[in-house]
């Protein structure tokens, strides 16, 4: 494994061989060259959501969900890199992506959370559920309310409460302003005024530790989608609902609750050099998940996943192959 530091918080983790290594790394998606999985809409539990399908192994699958500012492609490596152990399905989110907003149009994490739960539930199986940033809120919601259709969950630097007042963790400062009623209304005018390659480039700079160490293919599909989804006519709303839904659980200590509900083994996986989600919150998040284990790594921002895939590959491999086959809590 590449170096990291990690930590148990409860059990030990017992850590396979790297699923990069030579003879054990079987999918051709591992190379940072390779183009986003195929996708296609799956409708399921009367929900349609667009996924990016990696091939893999039939004795499991695993439900990748994207964060604010993400897509399904987050998840190409780190998907690839895990296809000997489970088949991927990375979701877009309802109105992110190239996903279209559900009949309610509720961008909350909650709502979202009850549109992922419905389709996970319709499928009747299972998954190894990986969420990142407001994914990971997403996907403790869905373990905690539907542990028999979760086998595992891991939280990539998961969108916990962190209310420091830092205009640094924002791509740009006047989206603070901007989420203000009536005075942000200058400020939106200005953010929409904004190039949008611009407005792209400042996103992925405050997601990545050092976008310069990433894959140029990786980074350009980034800013390539941001381009493209500034232009659906549904962005803004679910942008503003999925953040103003966001700021709302951190007023409270909801999302802690929904933690300390999960059964579900888990692990969580945070950079070292978050600059969005302090790792400061990374050793109490894995402490109120019971029994969790936690890895920090170095040299890695809010994407982990996309930054150091193979070290969370590895990570992710000792949590799946210590879970039973079939396995999901209440079955």
């Amino acid at each position: 494994m590449v170096a990291a530091r990690s930590m148990s918080v409860h059990s030990p983790v017992t850590v396979p061989a790297p699923v990069s290594a030579p003879g054990v790394e079987t999918s051709p998606g591992a190379s940072a060259e390779r183009p986003p999985w195929p996708g296609r809409a799956v409708t399921s539990g009367g929900v349609t959501l667009h996924v990016r399908e990696t091939p893999g192994s039939a004795d499991a699958d695993a439900v990748y969900v994207h964060g604010l500012a993400g897509s399904a492609t987050n998840w190409t490596d780190l998907a690839g890199l895990l296809a000997p152990r489970a088949a991927g399905l990375s979701v877009d989110l309802p109105g992110f992506g190239l996903s279209e907003p559900t009949a309610v149009a509720d961008f909350g994490p909650d709502g979202m959370a009850d549109a992922l739960l419905c389709w996970l539930a319709g499928r009747d199986r299972p998954v190894h559920l990986v969420g990142n940033s407001l994914g990971g809120v997403i996907a403790t919601t869905v373990a905690a309310r539907r542990p028999e259709l979760v086998r595992s969950l891991t939280l990539v630097s998961p969108a916990v409460p962190d209310r420091r007042p830092d205009p640094r963790r924002l791509s740009d400062p006047r989206m603070a302003l901007a989420m203000v009623p009536l005075l942000g209304r200058r400020a939106r005018r200005a953010l929409a005024q904004e190039p949008l390659r611009a407005r792209a480039e400042r996103i992925v700079k405050v997601c990545f530790a050092d976008p310069q160490r990433g894959s140029t293919r990786r980074l350009e599909e980034l800013i390539s989608e941001h381009e493209h989804r500034a232009t659906l006519p549904w962005a803004g709303a679910a942008t503003d609902g999925a953040t103003r839904g966001l700021l709302g659980l951190w007023a409270g200590r909801e999302i802690w609750r929904r933690m300390a509900r999960v059964r579900v083994p888990s692990l969580v996986v945070w950079g070292e050099q978050d600059r969005i989600v302090s790792p400061r919150l990374a050793a109490r998040t894995a402490a109120t998940l019971p029994g969790a284990r936690l890895l920090v790594l170095p040299r890695a921002g809010h994407v982990a996943q996309i930054e150091r895939p193979a070290a969370v590959a590895d990570a992710v491999a000792a949590l799946w192959d210590g879970v039973p086959v079939g396995a999901g809590a209440g079955r």
